[in-house]
């Protein structure tokens, strides 16, 4: 005879792969470390500070 098996926790279990795997997908489409987003962010200051520092004030 077959293992008995309580279909509410199969489905339970199912529900979480199926989010676990669209969840993956989504990491892997739009996601970026931590450690990207604050390299970009850095670089993003570090230009800001440079075209700053290089501006011409004209005082009238």
């Amino acid at each position: 005879m077959g293992d008995i098996v309580n279909l509410k926790r199969v489905r339970k279990l199912q529900a979480r792969g199926a989010t676990a795997a669209e969840a993956e997908a989504n990491r892997a489409k739009h996601g970026r470390t931590k450690a990207e987003r604050l390299q970009a962010k850095a670089e993003a200051a570090q230009l800001a500070r440079t075209l700053d520092g290089a501006k011409i004030n004209e005082d009238r």
